[in-house]
């Protein structure tokens, strides 16, 4: 299993282009194929963070003349889109080395609990920034929660949920015993809550893509959970004279360094705590890298490696 960050799809602010980061997934396209072709059965997720908040504005820009896009709805589009991309670019790469494999992307929700305590204090940014004046007038017209981000501007936030489970699991576990390298949980999936007889309602909210991706590969009962990053190892002491790159460290190291707030919230600790859930529930190992090292992290050559105690 392989999650894969949606801005590792952007290489620069000058390379933001549909057509730009279709190109830097036919790059990511080449490290999967590599896996695949040593006979690896692979489930590839995907983040979505700086696409949806390009659907987002693109919505605000259009205000006056089409209803807005739903946080559901835009999800979709993105799985669809990015799952496109993927699929694609997989399709080629394999016919380009004569392997006689085949990628689907599944559209994929993601349960999240009506009542959890995140539905009712939202605090994940998205979309543009936007003056004071704009943001309070965008909440009395659309009822949406605003902050100021950090000095920059003020945004929109929606909640972020933890999921609970991978409503289309069956069908990509099927598509997985059919041969299928596996595209699905894009952006984290998209948010569900389910009702009294068993209906799902779309909610705005987004679900963070490392911890679906931890679910999904927990439940399908992955033999290897990889999260690829911009970097190749996981460090304690970022940025500081006391700098150390860690190769491979233990369940209950992991729980100490993230407890010692080693890891910054919004990018590391999330994904070294999707590891650590899925280490937990599976005993099996999981690891950090960068693109092009995924295939040595495979073998335990590269990556930062969190393993059971």
């Amino acid at each position: 299993m392989l999650a894969v960050g949606g801005n590792s799809l952007i290489s620069d602010s000058k390379h933001e282009s549909i057509p730009d980061q279709s190109n830097v997934a036919e790059e990511t396209a080449h490290h999967i194929a590599d896996i695949v072709a040593r006979g690896w059965r692979m489930v590839v997720t995907h983040g979505s963070g700086p696409q949806i908040g390009f659907i987002l504005r693109r919505s605000e820009l259009s205000l006056a003349e089409v209803p807005p896009v739903p946080m559901d709805y835009a999800g979709a589009d993105l799985q669809g889109a990015i799952g496109y991309m993927l699929q694609r670019a997989l399709y080629n790469e394999f016919r380009q080395r004569g392997l006689d494999e085949r990628a689907i992307a599944v559209v994929t929700q993601t349960r999240v609990a009506r009542d959890d305590p995140a539905m009712t204090h939202p605090n994940k940014p998205i979309g543009s920034y936007m003056d004071e004046n704009t943001a309070r007038q965008r909440k009395q017209q659309l009822g949406w929660s605003i902050m100021e981000d950090a000095g920059r501007g003020w945004r929109r936030v929606v909640p972020s949920p933890e999921p609970r489970s991978i409503v289309d699991l069956a069908a990509i576990r099927d598509l997985l015993a059919a041969g299928y390298t596996v595209i699905a949980c894009g952006g984290g999936g998209i948010p569900v809550v389910e009702d009294e007889h068993g209906l799902l309602t779309g909610v705005e909210a987004v679900v963070d893509k490392d911890y679906a991706s931890g679910l999904l590969a927990a439940e399908l009962g992955a033999d290897r959970f990889i999260v690829s990053t911009a970097v190749e190892k996981v460090a304690i002491g970022f940025n500081t004279p006391a700098q150390q790159w860690l190769d491979q460290v233990s369940l209950s190291e992991a729980r100490r360094h993230d407890a010692d707030g080693q890891f910054a919230e919004g990018s590391m600790a999330p994904k070294v705590r999707a590891i650590m859930r899925f280490v937990e529930r599976t005993g099996h190992s999981g690891v950090i890298t960068n693109p092009p090292n995924i295939g040595l992290a495979l073998a335990g050559e590269a990556g930062t490696r969190i393993v059971a105690d």
